[in-house]
Formats: C-alpha cells, sequence, structure tokens
C-alpha cells in the first residue's frame, strides 16, 4: 500500500494491486488496445458478425427475427441477442451469443431469466408462444472450446443439446420439446479467411 501511495504501484504484480482493490470492496479493470482499437470495440465487430449469421440461418428456416430486444419487465431489465418466433409452430427462441466464453455462472444465470421472461416478451411483440427453446452461440475457437471443457459437466447439464440437435430443432422446433443448446459457430469473416487459405494449389499441367 505504501509503494502505491508514493506512485510505486509499476513495481508490484497485478495479482496484488489486484487483491489490494479488492480488500477495498473495488475491483480493477485493465483496458487493452490492439493497432489503435479497444478490444472492446474488436469484440462488438465479432459478436455482430455472429449476430447476422445466426438470424440469416433463422430466416432461411422460417423464423420471424428480432435482434438486440430490449425489455423490461417489473424491474427486470436487459437485452436479447436474438429472439425468435417460428409461426408455423409457434416456436419462442431465446438465443445469447458470445464472442468469447464469459463468466460460466453469470452467463447462465442472464440467459435464465432472459429465457423465464420470453414470452411476456415476445408477446410485446405480438408472438404468442406456445414454448421457448434457447441457445447459447458461441464463437468457434479453440479458447472458447478450451473453456467449455474446463466446465462440460456445468455446461452439459445447462445446455445437453449441441450442434447437431440445434440444427435439426432449428430446422423442425417442437414447442413440446423445448430446445437447450450449446453451438458453436463460426464468423464467416474468419470462415472465408480459412477458407482462402486452405484452398488448394492448382496442380502442374503435364508437360
Amino acid at each position: 500500500m505504501s509503494r502505491v501511495e508514493l506512485g510505486a504501484a509499476d513495481q508490484l504484480t497485478i495479482r496484488t494491486v489486484d487483491a489490494m482493490i479488492r480488500a477495498l470492496s473495488a475491483r480493477l479493470e485493465l483496458r487493452v488496445s490492439w493497432n489503435g482499437e479497444g478490444l472492446d470495440r474488436l469484440l462488438d465487430a465479432d459478436h455482430a458478425a455472429l449476430v447476422e449469421i445466426v438470424a440469416n440461418v433463422l430466416r432461411s428456416f422460417g423464423w420471424e427475427v428480432a435482434v438486440e430486444v430490449s425489455f423490461s419487465i417489473r424491474g427486470e431489465r436487459g437485452s436479447i441477442d436474438v429472439l425468435a418466433f417460428h409461426p408455423a409452430t409457434r416456436t419462442i427462441l431465446v438465443i445469447e451469443v458470445k464472442s468469447v466464453v464469459p463468466d460460466v455462472q453469470a452467463t447462465l444465470v442472464v440467459l435464465d431469466r432472459k429465457t423465464r421472461l420470453a414470452t411476456e416478451i415476445a408477446r410485446q411483440r405480438g408472438w404468442i408462444g406456445r414454448g421457448v427453446g434457447r441457445i447459447l452461440v458461441v464463437a468457434d475457437r479453440r479458447t472458447a472450446r478450451r473453456r467449455v471443457a474446463a466446465h462440460e459437466m456445468v455446461f452439459r447439464s445447462a445446455f445437453p443439446d449441441r450442434a447437431a440437435a440445434v440444427k435439426r430443432w432449428i430446422r423442425q422446433p417442437d414447442p413440446a420439446e423445448p430446445l437447450s443448446g450449446l453451438w458453436f459457430l463460426s464468423d464467416a469473416r474468419r470462415e472465408g479467411a480459412r477458407q482462402r487459405v486452405d484452398r488448394p494449389r492448382a496442380q502442374p499441367r503435364a508437360q
């Protein structure tokens, strides 16, 4: 504490500074910039790209889609990344999109709350549903998969349905059997770059 007061905080480790901050019931926040941009802006761009992909997939299978749906119900406020309605089956779908795997417990609590309120939120848009499904969409990257694997029991309990089951259910939703799925989804921009890199070279013609 004396070093900090004397302006020598740079001589301490981040762990030590964080412990001091927590002792004061405060929180330490660090901001990382990359190539002149805040990392949060880069994450926002990835998030927006994933939301667009999800919305397009749903629309192709007959879903009505709304993005960034804000709500305020009995003091509970928030925003749903993707809220969808399947008119033929009257199924409501809540989708949370994450470009990185965040705090696991916080994510589950927030998604549970949005799913619980989904029927009321959808009704405000004139969507009268018979059942509610939910999907956690995560950017398909090695770090994200490692984090999910590290908490596999928690994720498996909360999201028993995975990619194949998610895709089947999106095509033919059943409000009587609500989906609770985890879907690793590739960012189209990154996928396009990967395809360009992996494109096979033309074979030399025989002489």
